[in-house]
């Protein structure tokens, strides 16, 4: 992997945001027609005495959960390899760590919101609009030293944010190899990402309890949804 210049720390960072963003919201849009169908069966056989409302969230999120395990493991495989990070044990876990968390919470995202919404039709609306602020406040499009001061505190309450910020930091955090930047010299790198992104390889360790925080907060709400209202019609 090329780490000379500034652009090619960009590439990297453009590469890890196309990464998780896209295939991350395409789980959440396609998890949302399932759901929805099923939890039409749901309300019958509820309805019947057969399900009860918290088995049935938890077997839901555990079919997800395997679905995305074997995702992740094809994925992390041909991206970390394809993008050039180092065949580290430490490096590929954090790599597989953040990706897996992501796409699970990408994908509770988007059974929570069906959860909370009368039909799959509206949820996709709902979904694509917070979508769109993850996406803005994930710290690529602008850096969060660069989003003003009263708007900062959404760059934490953006889940994309943090994943980004574990897999830049995790993979290049730790390196001080000379990046050399246009018109102003050369600095090493994890002193350029402090000073760039204000990403540091030491928050690694909030950053793996935010992904988990994040996970069990969509199916805190999920499970809520499910269990505490009803959309049915009669």
């Amino acid at each position: 992997m090329n780490r000379s210049k500034l652009q090619d720390l960009l590439n990297i960072l453009g590469a890890m945001y196309s990464a998780i963003i896209f295939l991350g919201a395409t789980n959440a849009s396609a998890v949302q027609s399932i759901v929805g169908i099923e939890r039409t069966v749901f309300y019958r056989e509820r309805a019947a005495g057969m399900y009860s409302p918290i088995p049935y969230a938890f077997a839901q999120v555990a079919i997800e959960t395997v679905y995305v395990a074997i995702q992740s493991t094809v994925y992390c495989l041909l991206l970390f390899s394809m993008i050039g990070f180092e065949w580290k044990p430490e490096k590929f876990f954090w790599f597989f760590y953040l990706i897996f968390t992501c796409f699970v919470y990408f994908t509770l995202y988007g059974m929570m919101i069906v959860a909370l919404t009368p039909n799959h039709q509206v949820s996709a609306i709902v979904m694509s609009f917070f979508l769109s602020f993850w996406n803005l406040f994930s710290g690529f499009l602008i850096p969060r030293m660069l989003i003003p001061i009263w708007w900062r505190w959404y760059y934490w309450a953006s889940p994309v944010a943090w994943t980004l910020y574990g897999l830049v930091a995790s993979q290049l955090g730790d390196k001080s190899s000379l990046i050399e930047i246009p018109g102003n010299g050369s600095l090493p790198l994890k002193m350029l990402l402090k000073l760039m992104l204000d990403f540091d390889y030491d928050f690694l360790p909030a950053v793996a309890v935010a992904q988990i925080g994040w996970v069990l907060l969509f199916f805190f709400v999920f499970g809520y949804g499910i269990k505490f209202l009803n959309f049915q019609r009669r």
